[in-house]
């Protein structure tokens, strides 16, 4: 009998909560930003290859990135109503 080759699983996409992202300064904002950006390239990647087993994580990522900017958008505005 051939062995079959065990698929690699992604693990779920952990949605990022709006609470936590609002106890961030804009710098981490910008970096959290930057960091689901990656991980939705590398997903879209695995998807293009057909790698990617569980789509919905490209939604949960696209998601997350939306919520985080939004955040930040609110974050710049009130810094520049404090000037």
């Amino acid at each position: 009998m051939a062995t079959r080759k065990k698929k690699e699983t992604v693990a779920p996409a952990k949605v990022t909560k709006a609470a936590t992202l609002r106890t961030k300064d804009v710098a981490g904002l910008q970096a959290e930003v930057k960091d689901l950006q990656k991980a939705h390239f590398g997903l879209r990647m695995q998807k293009a290859t057909q790698q990617l087993s569980n789509t919905s994580t490209l939604r949960v990522t696209r998601r997350d990135i939306a919520r985080a900017k939004t955040i930040l958008a609110q974050k710049q505005q009130e810094t520049q109503a404090a000037k």
